[in-house]
């Protein structure tokens, strides 16, 4: 019995030991892990830099009333071309009861004054003609009547204005909106009947449409502050539109804001510049668009692809791996220049026939080899 239980415990090691020299061979016969390698290269790199914004037309107004009523008629739809003067809408007028009474009685006081000075003007008339009063006299009475005769006529003017907006037949009725400027019509946020308010110096009134050239076009966007300080006016840009992206627009940069705005934590700068559209292209107002600044270029620059750069942890200062043997590389800090987010032009620390290591990319061919491995 004693036999048996050695014999078994002996097969036993000798199969553990086995176990164990086999790993340790696996071990040590794995093929080194083998990386890709790029060289460095001379390359145009152009930095740039993109604001996001909306096209709005350079010329855009509100038409507002100059007095307060009902819109009585409308005589255009959003879209429409209109010229300078044409009628947009007219206003009903609601007068209010108690300035419409006030009006009424300044009318019936006037109408006394003038009824009294007409008898006093006719008596005068009468005296002066009969030689009994002077001339003097007769010209006070004269200037007293043509002056009630006016303010009569002013009163019975503001009962037309206050009742219907307008004193009748009048060529500039307060009533009528009209078109100030040549353009395209973008909005009539009102419908017939609506009421609306006037416009003045305490109230900015109800928009009654909104008109705009749409042939003068400008884009305004923001930059970040890290690009605004190599902007300014007269610059050329390119503006790409969300609604027509296979086609570029020039532009020219006309306004670089002098004061920044934080916005989620950064601080932007508002541009702004004049767009060249071509007439054929139908473009409406408030499209989305991305203008795109060149900073900053320069020509064959000693370079390597950015997705080679690698950074420390805790100075993340930029540095390469370069290879100096057989599956062996070595670390170098780099010294960077300018980026256009692919390439990246390197000032120190790379020289020209380096191996660098495309640390994120094993070599094809050692991928095949270790899959071929494990199969067998």
């Amino acid at each position: 019995m004693n036999k048996t239980v050695k014999i078994i415990l002996v097969l036993v090691a000798v199969i553990l030991l086995i176990i164990v020299l086999k790993y340790f061979m696996d071990s040590n016969s794995k093929t080194v892990e083998d990386f890709k390698v790029e060289e460095p290269f001379n390359t145009t790199i152009n930095t740039k830099a993109v604001a996001t914004g909306k096209l709005n037309p350079e010329e855009e107004i509100e038409l507002k009333p100059q007095i307060s009523g009902i819109v009585d008629e409308i005589f255009v739809d959003e879209g429409d071309i209109v010229k300078k003067g044409d009628l947009i809408a007219s206003i009903r007028v609601v007068p209010n009861e108690q300035t419409l009474v006030q009006a009424q009685s300044r009318i019936k006081t006037s109408q006394l004054a003038f009824d009294n000075a007409k008898i006093q003007y006719d008596r005068n008339k009468s005296l002066f003609e009969k030689g009994v009063i002077s001339k003097q006299d007769f010209e006070n009475a004269e200037l007293t009547f043509n002056q009630a005769k006016e303010t009569l006529s002013q009163s019975q003017n503001d009962y037309q204005i206050t009742k219907k907006g307008s004193i009748s037949g009048g060529s500039g009725a307060n009533t009528s909106i009209t078109a100030q400027i040549a353009g395209t019509i973008l909005e009539i946020p009102v419908r017939a009947g609506d009421q609306v308010i006037e416009s003045n110096n305490f109230n900015d009134g109800t928009t009654i449409a909104t008109i705009a050239d749409m042939s003068k076009m400008i884009f305004e966007g923001k930059v970040d502050e890290a690009e605004v300080g190599k902007l300014k006016a007269g610059k050329e840009i390119k503006i790409v539109l969300g609604a027509i992206q296979d086609k570029n627009f020039p532009g020219k940069l006309t306004f670089v804001a002098p004061k920044g705005i934080e916005e989620n934590g950064a601080v932007q700068f508002t541009i702004k510049a004049d767009v060249t559209i071509d007439s054929n292209i139908s473009i409406r107002a408030g499209y989305s668009a991305n203008a795109e600044i060149d900073l900053e270029g320069k020509d064959s620059v000693f370079s390597i692809r950015e997705a080679l750069l690698q950074y420390d942890r805790i100075t993340d200062k930029p540095f390469v791996e370069i290879q100096t043997g057989e599956g062996k590389f070595e670390r170098k800090d780099v010294k960077i220049g300018i980026s256009d987010g692919i390439n990246v032009e390197i000032l120190d620390g790379v020289k020209k026939g380096d191996k660098i290591k495309v640390w994120n990319k094993a070599s094809k061919d050692n991928n095949e080899e270790e899959q071929r491995r494990r199969n067998n």
